[in-house]
Formats: structure tokens, C-alpha cells, sequence
């Protein structure tokens, strides 16, 4: 195989995307990602340096909505966008490149975080200035608390689908510090400790409501129970509902909002609207795809 043709398929790998994904990511996101990444894959930019233009970028879309001005709530949202398309972008360089690095795993996680929280401050501080009320502190925080947990969610469900299809095998389903953490890169251990100290509550709350939502299938011996959890987390249905909640599609819903200086109306859809597909997600699959499998397992065994 020549280098051309190497990486021609290493850029192809890169754009490809499963049906766990978003739908947002799948057909507009990475798409046009994938045109930066084949623009920029020749050159000596690196992933972590687009996910660090990335965190500046969603700062600064933070600064421009704390200004509170139609103006730049506009400027705001799109610069939501442009940082959501170099999260895609990051991830698909690195594909193309094969630069892999625990370090550009938990810089990007974390920062997605600490850009959640400047982003939910300075619309909370922006709505505030206009209507000085507790409600709009606590649509604030449920805002940010909201997205942070249906986020998580996504990402759990996703993250195990690529797990079971062997498409995800560098990273870690649920994250830990081993020996060979502490051993290695200095740097990729002390992101990992702030990383874990983020996320690793999200992720066990994850895994108990999994194990609530499937507790249909306690019961099952173990050969049964590894084909029902294979067709769980590999269940079509379930993982386009999750794909709702992911940064792609809740990212772009405050966009639209802040295109027409509705942040207040943003804030009640992601209350509301948001948490209303999280609750209809949950309950899929404990109250149709969890007994659907149990059935279709105990006809098998007859």
C-alpha cells in the first residue's frame, strides 16, 4: 500500500460515523468537520491544538453572551457552532493522523465541561441583568445540570456501543487510575485526577440507571444475559433516542435560541423539552426494549 493511498483510507476511517451517533453529527457536523480535517491533515496541526482553539472559542462565545446585547448574543451562538465543529473535527484528525494520546482525551472532556459552565454563567448573568429574579438563577443551573447528566448519558450509551462493536478500544468504558497512569505521563495523570473528579459520579450514576433500566434481566444465566446485554447496548432505537442528548443536537438547539435572542425560551426547552426526551429515553428501555429482550430470550430457550 502506498503512503498516498494510506492515508487516503486513514482519512476515510476518520469521517466515518456509526448509528449511535448523533443525527446532528451524522449528516451536517462531522461532514463539514471533515472537510477542515482534510484541509488541515497535510499540515503539522495537531488534535489537541484544535480542541484548545476549540475551549477558547466557547469561552469566548461565554464573553459575548454575558454582554447581554442582541448583537452579540448572535456572535455567541455562532461561535457555539464553529466550537462544536472543532470537537468533531479534533477527534477526526486524530483518527486520520493516528494521534492517539490519553492526554488529548480528558483536555478535551474537561474542557467541555469548563466551557458548559462559562457558557450557562454568562446566560444566566446576561438573563439576570434584565430580569433580576431567583427563577432565572435556578433555570440557570438546572440548564447547566441538565446537559451535563443527558450528555453523560449519551455518551454512556454510545461509548458502550463502540465498546461492543471493538470501535472504541483505546479509552476506557468507565475510567480509573491504574499503575501504568501513574507511571506514565505526568501531565495525561494530573488531567486524568481533575477528569475523574468531573465525571466520575456522572458515570456511576450512568451505570445505575442501566442497571435499573435492564433490572428485567437479573435473572438470566450468563450466556443469556451476555446476548441480552449485547442486543441492549447495540439496540437501534435506543441509541438514536440518546443521540438527542448529545453535545451535537443540544449545542444546536441553543444556537437557533440565541439566533433569535430567545436564551429565556432556550433555558425552559432545555428544562423541559431536553429532559422530557432524557425521561422518554429511560423509560424505552426499561418499559419496552428491557422485557422486548426477555421475552425473545425465553422463546429462544423453549
Amino acid at each position: 500500500m502506498t503512503n498516498e493511498k494510506r492515508q487516503r483510507d486513514q482519512y476515510a476511517r476518520s469521517v466515518k460515523s456509526e448509528f449511535s451517533d448523533e443525527l446532528i453529527n451524522t449528516y451536517l457536523l462531522r461532514p463539514i468537520a471533515g472537510l477542515l480535517v482534510k484541509f488541515l491533515y497535510p499540515t503539522p496541526v495537531t488534535p489537541n491544538q484544535l480542541t484548545a482553539t476549540a475551549i477558547f472559542i466557547g469561552a469566548c462565545a461565554a464573553g459575548f453572551y454575558a454582554i447581554g446585547e442582541y448583537p452579540t448574543t448572535i456572535i455567541a451562538g455562532l461561535l457555539v457552532t464553529m466550537k462544536d465543529l472543532l470537537d468533531s473535527a479534533d477527534g477526526q484528525l486524530a483518527r486520520a493522523k493516528n494521534l492517539f494520546s490519553r492526554r488529548g482525551r480528558f483536555l478535551d472532556s474537561i474542557g467541555d465541561f469548563a466551557v458548559n459552565v462559562l457558557l450557562f454563567w454568562a446566560i444566566t448573568l446576561s438573563l439576570y441583568q434584565r430580569d433580576p429574579s431567583s427563577q432565572i438563577v435556578l433555570l440557570g443551573f438546572a440548564g447547566f445540570l441538565g446537559i451535563t447528566l443527558r450528555v453523560s448519558y449519551h455518551v454512556f450509551y454510545h461509548v458502550s456501543y463502540l465498546h461492543l462493536e471493538n470501535l472504541y478500544t483505546r479509552n476506557r468504558l468507565l475510567e480509573e487510575i491504574r499503575q501504568e497512569d501513574r507511571e506514565g505521563d505526568p501531565t495525561a495523570l494530573r488531567l486524568q485526577e481533575i477528569f475523574l473528579l468531573i465525571y466520575l459520579w456522572q458515570d456511576k450514576m450512568m451505570d445505575r440507571i442501566d442497571q435499573w433500566s435492564k433490572s428485567s434481566a437479573d435473572q438470566l444465566a450468563d450466556s443469556d444475559q451476555r446476548w441480552f446485554d449485547r442486543l441492549w447496548y447495540s439496540d437501534r432505537t435506543g441509541l438514536r433516542l440518546s443521540g438527542f442528548l448529545g453535545f451535537g443536537t443540544e449545542l444546536a438547539l441553543l444556537t437557533v435560541c440565541s439566533l433569535f435572542n430567545e436564551l429565556h425560551l432556550y433555558l425552559w426547552l432545555n428544562l423541559l423539552l431536553m429532559n422530557g426526551i432524557w425521561i422518554a429515553t429511560i423509560l424505552y428501555r426499561k418499559a419496552f426494549l428491557g422485557p422486548a429482550l426477555l421475552r425473545a430470550c425465553r422463546r429462544g430457550r423453549k
